[in-house]
């Protein structure tokens, strides 16, 4: 099983008037009171500041289906539209290149690395029938437990294999989603309208969510973590129906109805803060993150370089000795023949240094700084340019399986169907199958065996469920604990 993903940084719980402060605070097993009493501030601010926000949605609450059928076949039209285009002759409309596409990927860690944590705080209410159809959407999450469709671990996987690693050092605008989810997710006794319209308004199929999965797809980037969302996220029997169905349960029977829905309404709002996918994707500048990249690198680069080779009247130390110089430093490589812009990079002695096992370079920059460096020099040549199913090098990998075989084999390798569809157990075979094989055989495998000692030691199901609950909180689901958490969790829910 793989590890979680909770990012390890020095600064993980700093200031909590950031978004990014608050959300390493926030992403932590148990989050201290200081970090929850300043989730429900920013949520407070957050909430203001989109009161004067327009909202799509229906007057009335009996209009909701209907609303979210018209939504979905305006989706679906826009779709078909884009694939006509494309067809036509089009470029892409999202991704120039490769490392725009993986960019992206990375910009968007923040948010995806806490994915259906909003929804985290309606656990406690396992024993409300009213809230299963959101509780049913946190476990699918979640998947069920099975690592293989674990969101966080999926995307976790995703960006490794592209070395997009290093996003926890994005700027606060890249936090601002994820810290309200989270926010949300340890709030939900006191922003419960909120939580169920801001779910709402995220589990409804995106246009954007299509497109990206398409132009990722041609790009040689597994599309899978963004279909699977298309798929679960289905008008017809997906996320966004449970969506719809948890705001009819959960809509006060007796009481003030209309406040109800009014809150609903601002929780909706939430969804357009932050770095959004557009904004995001408008946000690339190649140049300034190939500049920004080598400056980076600058801070260890600086004294490794032997001082034969002077370019431009400087050794490579030199220039790299200051960072704000890296602009002039380029620029003396092109001008000196080490890089030739508008060609195959291979036709550069720059790039030659840092491509190949055998290159002097081999290892000093990821495969997505890697990807920077070569569209960059590629240039013009770079653009629109489509994935190479050989894999030889324009960046690309070699081509991964389409999602829909993914899919299937997932399903092989399971050889079950969706958890939820399983018959309720009892106490006992469910606390029974949290350790069958007994010992440990490794330090992963110890995780699963405390937590099978604690549920044995528990009285009743109410304790065995509440013990449960803490292991599937954002920090620890996609942990080897809490995925067995989150697999028992389900079944006993039923």
């Amino acid at each position: 099983m793989m590890s979680d993903f909770r990012p390890h940084t020095p600064d993980a719980a700093g200031d909590l008037t950031t978004p990014r402060g608050l959300y390493f605070a926030l992403l932590q097993p148990d989050p201290s009171p200081e970090a929850r009493s300043a989730g429900q501030a920013y949520l407070a601010r957050q909430l203001e500041a989109t009161a004067s926000l327009p909202c799509e949605l229906p007057e009335q609450p009996e209009a909701l289906m209907t609303w979210m059928d018209q939504q979905a076949a305006q989706v679906g039209d826009a779709y078909q539209a884009y694939l006509e285009e494309r067809k036509a002759g089009a470029p892409r409309r999202y991704f120039q290149t490769k490392s725009h596409a993986l960019y992206f990927l990375k910009s968007v860690a923040p948010t995806k690395a806490v994915d259906g944590a909003w929804l985290y705080g309606l656990l406690q209410r396992w024993n409300d029938a009213r809230f299963y159809p959101l509780i049913r959407i946190y476990l699918e999450e979640l998947g069920d437990g099975d690592p293989e469709k674990n969101h966080v671990l999926l995307y976790k996987k995703l960006l490794a294999t592209h070395g997009c690693e290093g996003w926890e050092q994005l700027d606060d605008s890249f936090f601002v989603q994820g810290a309200l989810q989270l926010a949300l997710g340890y709030g939900a006794d006191q922003y419960l309208p909120e939580v169920i319209g801001f779910n709402l308004g995220y589990e409804m199929l995106p246009l954007h969510l299509l497109i990206t999965a398409y132009e990722l797809n041609e790009l040689g980037i597994d599309p899978y973590y963004f279909t699977l969302h298309i798929t679960v996220d289905n008008p017809s029997t997906g996320h966004a129906r449970k969506a719809v169905q948890g705001v009819m349960e959960a809509l006060p029977l007796l009481g003030d109805s209309d406040s109800f829905w009014q809150r609903l309404c601002n929780g909706y709002r939430l969804n357009s803060l932050g770095a959004g996918t557009c904004s995001v994707i408008e946000h690339f500048n190649l140049d300034q993150e190939v500049v920004a990249m080598l400056a980076a690198k600058s801070e260890a680069g600086r004294y490794v370089h032997s001082d034969y080779c002077r370019i431009g009247g400087h050794t490579v130390n030199e220039w790299l000795a200051t960072p704000d110089r890296i602009s002039e430093f380029l620029a003396a490589l092109e001008a000196h023949g080490w890089i030739r812009r508008n060609q195959p990079p291979e036709n550069s002695r720059f790039w030659r240094l840092i491509e190949g096992e055998r290159a002097e370079m081999f290892g000093v920059f990821t495969a997505y700084e890697q990807q920077l460096l070569h569209d960059w020099i590629a240039g013009e040549s770079a653009l629109h340019a489509e994935a190479r199913p050989n894999g030889e090098r324009s960046g690309l990998r070699k081509r991964q399986p389409t999602f829909r075989a993914k899919q299937r084999m997932l399903e092989r390798l399971a050889g079950q169907p969706n958890r939820s569809a399983h018959r309720s157990p009892g106490l006992a075979e469910a606390l029974s199958s949290a350790n069958p094989e007994g010992m440990p055989g490794s330090d992963f495998d110890s995780e699963e065996a405390a937590l099978a000692s604690q549920l044995k030691a528990q009285p009743d199901r109410e304790a065995v469920m509440n013990t449960l609950v803490a292991q599937l909180a954002p920090a620890l689901h996609a942990t080897p604990a809490g995925l067995k958490a989150t697999q028992l969790f389900a079944r006993l829910l039923g």
